[in-house]
């Protein structure tokens, strides 16, 4: 995707350079070059995707460890038995939209009402409605919540496809008295209900796909892969451009308005801290350079903590054709919040950790919560090539396992209900005889991890650990902002992928001095 027309080094001077093709960073290259003035270079430290298989949805899972996955792991989870565990994170033109499950869910409106209320101006739910319908095209669904004109067009999984135990489920999960929606993205995001995809004529939809190949052929876009940044140039609090690596040489590129940081909720705080923005203290103990003192930096991180209570089935399980979870749950652990903290996704294979073994033919609940604990990403050295220390802290808070403990009673009247009893179900993880509190949490110690959701780690707001503005700037600097899932203050109830998305799309408006619903100069 390279434009071929550019100088090959892509050092230079442009309006605006974009770390990070992934999920929001598609987004930004897309429509900050709809006006054709604006100059634009993207970075990607991974391939375009060419000759990489992401295109099946069944076989997403196939994608960690690969080339396309930067395959990160965790320190060692106190709370998890000591557990490491793995982090896929998408390292390839559409970053994790490129290799995740494929679940579009925006969240509920609490969750950025939450926001807004915390000091991020314009992000509650009626302000961010805009960007989510910019997004879409779809169709027979309500429009004053889903959109007719946008790039990516979600849907739930055709029922000649569906895997027949999806419907198994909903019937169950209203047997189990929760109330049944018809669209989560719409007027009812709680429930149990048939959930959008990011598939498309059968095969995945990334943010590379949708945005970025359409537009691949602008002389004001310029996409750069294999190309790392490693450094920011930063001079009397302003951001004048970053050093990045391509094909073993370092290269030099320069903004004139701003670098935006779009690398994910690892990378980047990564650069920033690499870049001696960060906590001061932090930065000094490991060998860099302090240039601001910025004590959120690589603070905040949280990830949705995800564990599965899988069953066997005597009935054979038909193979999947989607993405193997077709439909979820969501739901109040407590009748008193003001909106939903719990999410059932129903999986039709058996998904465990890999320390963990379930039969073939079975399929799974997974149980996540929107924690409380939050965690950290920090350097090791000012080394660009050494790799991060990964701590979300599981379990970290006494909140985050009660509503765990919850979720697998949950699961369990669901499995017990009248739809599941033709597949001859039975319990093998945790299994039947675990009931009493203490077995319960030590299957919780065993088998929790991660939902691959992190987000916070540049977190928007206005306290002393906030690092991004609601503009998106960062705090005390110029030329500078970020603008992907290290953004959000709290994870919101469901996969992060819409909602990334979503901060590409009003970033690029917030930037471009635009305003909802208004298009391109």
């Amino acid at each position: 995707m390279t434009n071929p027309s550019s100088d090959p080094s892509h050092a230079g001077r442009y309006d605006y350079v974009v770390v990070g093709g992934g999920s929001a960073g598609c987004v930004l290259a897309a429509r900050l070059t709809e006006d054709p003035t604006v100059r634009v270079l993207l970075l990607e430290s991974g391939s375009d995707g060419a000759g990489v298989d992401v295109v099946s949805p069944p076989a997403w899972p196939t994608h960690w460890g690969t080339g396309a996955d930067y395959s990160y792991v965790t320190v060692p989870q106190v709370n998890t038995d000591g557990l490491v565990h793995g982090w896929p994170r998408g390292h390839v033109l559409g970053g994790s939209s490129s290799i995740n499950a494929m679940v579009f869910l925006r969240g509920h409106p609490n969750d950025f009402d939450t926001w807004a209320a915390a000091g991020c101006t314009g992000w509650d739910y009626q302000s961010v409605l805009p960007y989510f319908r910019r997004v879409e095209t779809v169709d027979g669904r309500d429009p004053r919540y889903r959109g007719d004109d946008g790039p990516m067009h979600p849907a739930p999984a055709e029922k000649a496809v569906a895997n027949p135990l999806s419907q198994v489920f909903l019937d169950g999960a209203h047997e189990a008295g929760f109330p049944l929606t018809d669209d989560f993205n719409g007027a009812c995001a709680e429930g149990a209900g048939w959930h959008d995809l990011s598939i498309t004529r059968g095969a995945r939809e990334s943010t590379a796909v949708a945005y970025l190949q359409p537009v691949s052929g602008r002389p004001n876009l310029t996409v750069s892969t294999h190309s790392r940044a490693v450094k920011l140039h930063i001079d009397e609090n302003r951001c004048h451009g970053v050093d990045f690596v391509r094909r073993g040489e370092r290269v030099t590129a320069y903004a004139e308005a701003d670098v935006i940081l779009s690398a994910g909720a690892v990378d980047s705080p990564r650069l920033l801290l690499l870049s001696g923005v960060g906590p001061a203290a932090e930065l000094e103990s490991v060998g860099v350079d302090v240039v601001h003192d910025l004590p959120g930096v690589g603070r905040n991180l949280h990830d949705h903590p995800l564990c599965g209570v899988v069953y066997a089935a005597t009935q054979p399980i038909p193979a999947g054709h989607t993405n193997l979870a077709e439909t979820s749950l969501q739901w109040r652990s407590d009748d008193s919040l003001d909106g939903p903290d719990m999410q059932l996704m129903f999986i039709h294979v058996p998904f465990h950790p890999p320390h963990l073994t379930a039969p073939v033919n079975g399929f799974t609940f997974g149980i996540a919560a929107v924690p409380e604990a939050r965690g950290s990403i920090r350097l090791t050295s000012g080394d660009p090539t050494a790799l991060p220390l990964i701590d979300p802290n599981y379990l970290g808070a006494e909140s985050d396992t009660k509503r765990l403990l919850h979720g697998i009673e949950v699961a369990r009247v669901i499995a017990a209900s009248t739809p599941f009893a033709p597949w001859g179900v039975r319990e093998v993880l945790p299994g039947p005889d675990v009931t009493d509190e203490t077995s319960l949490r030590a299957y919780l110690a065993r088998a929790t991890g991660t939902y691959y959701h992190p987000v916070g780690t540049c977190a928007m707001g206005v306290g002393p650990e906030a690092v991004v503005d609601s503009d998106l700037r960062v705090h005390g600097l110029t030329g500078l902002r970020v603008a992907d899932a290290s953004v959000m203050p709290r994870i919101v109830l469901v996969n992060t992928n819409a909602a990334t998305i979503m901060i590409g799309e009003k970033a690029a408006d917030t930037i471009l001095g635009r305003s909802a619903g208004v298009g391109p100069a």
